[in-house]
């Protein structure tokens, strides 16, 4: 039986190793391509931009992690709400009243010269905006999920090799368990 005790674990320990090595590879692959991605958008940061991220990002600085990622989706939206003068997509109408107000009433909106009303740019610049920075924030979650992958594979790594030399040190007998040892009670001769 401790035989089969054994196999088991050394069984257990090369499936824990091998997940092990499998999520740090997997987490340092998505890790770099996440980064090359980024990179390859050639996405630097504008002239406010230290001031809007307390300095995270420089003027002109490239954006090349997660991080700097979600710092640049942060500035955007602050641009966006410049912009609207602080209304956010679901604020604004729809179309643009023949004065330049916004309303989502079709028959109030001004029309173009073949009778179509006129939309609002900016509250289409929100679905712009909206899908930039949810990309740019992916990004950072993504770069998050590498990280955690790599840490993960790192201590299932430990684990099974930990649990390896202890099955192979009790299966070998290197590693022997201290035996309390118990006092009989014996009944002495003169008794």
């Amino acid at each position: 039986m401790r035989k089969w005790f054994a196999y088991g674990g050394i069984a257990a320990s090369v499936i824990l190793v091998a997940f092990g090595a499998g999520a740090i590879a997997v987490g340092i692959n998505g890790y770099n391509e996440v980064r090359d991605e980024i990179a390859a958008q050639n996405i630097t940061a504008t002239d406010d931009a230290a001031e809007l991220t307390d300095g995270a990002l420089q003027p002109g600085q490239a954006i090349k992690t997660g991080a700097d990622a979600k710092a640049f989706a942060d500035i955007m939206e602050h641009h966006t709400l410049e912009s609207t003068e602080g209304a956010r997509y679901a604020e604004m109408g729809r179309f643009l009243t023949p004065s330049g107000e916004d309303t989502s009433a079709e028959a109030l909106a001004a029309k173009t010269d073949d009778g179509r009303p006129v939309e609002n740019g900016l509250r289409n610049m929100w679905v712009t905006e909206t899908a930039l920075t949810t990309a740019l924030n992916t990004a950072f979650f993504a770069e998050r999920v590498a990280v955690f992958s790599i840490v993960m594979g790192v201590a299932l790594l430990f684990t099974g090799i930990g649990f390896l030399v202890l099955t192979l040190g009790g299966a070998l007998g290197l590693v022997t368990l201290p035996v309390r040892k118990r006092k009989l009670n014996t009944a002495s001769a003169a008794t």
